[in-house]
This record gives C-alpha cells, sequence and structure tokens, in this order.
C-alpha cells in the first residue's frame, strides 16, 4: 500500500528525538530510524495490527519500543497519523488529527 503521513508526524519525531537526545543523541537518531523503519513494515502488511474503535472507527496501532504509531487504511492508503509514547492520552491525541482526505 501506499504510505503517507499526517502533517503531525514530523514534529513528533522531532519531539522524541530531542527528548532522547537529552540523554543520549546517538539512541535518539536510533530511535528515529527505527520508527520511520516501521513505517515501511505497516505499509506493507497494514491490516496485521488490529482495529481500536474505541480511539476511531478505523484506527490502528503499531508499537515500537516505547512509542504508539497511530494509523489509518484508507482507499489503498496507510495514513500514519501520529507518533507518540505510549503513555499518552491516545483518544485526545486522535481527536487532534485532521480528517483524511
Amino acid at each position: 500500500m501506499r504510505l503517507r503521513l499526517s502533517p503531525y508526524v514530523p514534529r513528533d519525531l522531532e519531539e522524541i528525538a530531542a527528548y532522547i537526545a537529552l540523554d543520549s543523541p546517538r539512541h535518539a537518531l536510533k530511535t528515529v530510524r527505527l520508527l520511520r523503519a516501521a513505517f515501511a513494515e505497516i505499509a506493507k502488511q497494514p491490516k496485521l495490527y488490529r482495529l481500536r474503535p474505541e480511539l476511531a472507527p478505523d484506527a490502528r496501532i503499531a508499537r515500537v519500543g516505547r512509542y504508539l504509531i497511530l494509523f489509518r487504511i484508507h482507499k489503498g492508503t496507510v495514513r500514519i497519523e501520529r507518533v507518540v509514547h505510549g503513555g499518552r492520552d491516545l483518544e485526545r491525541i486522535l481527536i487532534e488529527v485532521e480528517p483524511q482526505s
């Protein structure tokens, strides 16, 4: 499937990297690379990840370490909506996400 990133994703990755880099710039780079690699893996078989209707009717989540990748499948495209720490309020975060076009 095709892969698209929401406008939130670059900022999410920057914030994750900046936070981790406070302790280890090398680990920050590694984490962002792992997250980006996971985007490609998700796009290959997005339906392996279960639906999370309690968050949104079409929401799915992939876990990478302590981080969650929130995404949706729409018309042959996987759209990565957000990348967040697993401890965040996911319902509030998905409310912020713009509708797909």
